[in-house]
């Protein structure tokens, strides 16, 4: 249970991850396009050596990342289906988390900033924290980590919530039929001509002959 429970969180903080990158890549160009005037120049990182296999990766994550995320609701559906419960079923819950807020708004920036030196040492120069200090990424960041953090503590709750349902209805629908009374047999019920007899007890007499 232990080791199940550390695999679970362990894709949890991946699933972060990848959504802290997918705003990145998304706040990245919203960013240069705010960036009126900036003393940063705005860099073509679409068209950098490393841009097609990062979007690869990106979208392979997700895609991951969506089918986990479907297989377990499918199978905590299929488990409250075979126990054919049908209320009370939890509810989305919309909350921010200060926490998930810093995570995702630190993991945001850090790679827009590295990203940024790096194409920037490739070219000769070394912007070091002008990226952060001369563009708008960081109000941008800031935004965006709010939805991420938002989005996925929302998909966390109720999936958790959901699973913990279903595993708790099934347990209680089989102590339930566990729980039922047996019917006793007495010994009224055994010699009764029914039980002696069976079904010739409820067949007709033929009929007399006249």
């Amino acid at each position: 249970m232990d080791r199940a429970r550390r695999h679970q969180r362990a894709l949890a903080r991946i699933a972060l991850i990848f959504l802290a990158l997918c705003a990145e890549l998304f706040g990245r160009s919203l960013s240069h396009r705010l960036d009126f005037g900036g003393h940063v120049r705005t860099a073509g990182y679409s068209g950098a050596d490393y841009y097609p296999f990062l979007l690869a990766a990106v979208k392979v994550g997700v895609a991951l990342m969506l089918a986990r995320l479907a297989w377990r609701f499918v199978k905590a559906t299929r488990l409250l289906q075979s126990t054919g419960a049908r209320r009370c079923r939890p509810k989305v819950r919309i909350e921010l988390s200060p926490r998930l807020w810093l995570g995702s708004f630190v993991a945001t920036s850090l790679i827009y900033l590295v990203q940024m030196d790096a194409e920037g040492i490739s070219s000769g120069r070394w912007p070091l924290l002008a990226p952060w200090l001369h563009t708008f990424a960081l109000p941008v960041f800031a935004v965006l980590s709010v939805v991420v953090a938002v989005g996925y503590r929302a998909v966390e709750q109720w999936l958790a919530e959901y699973e913990t349902y279903a595993h708790e209805t099934a347990l209680r629908a089989a102590r339930t039929g566990a729980a039922l009374p047996t019917p006793r047999v007495t010994l009224a019920d055994l010699i009764a001509p029914r039980a002696l007899f069976g079904l010739a007890f409820e067949v007709r007499p033929p009929p007399a002959f006249a």
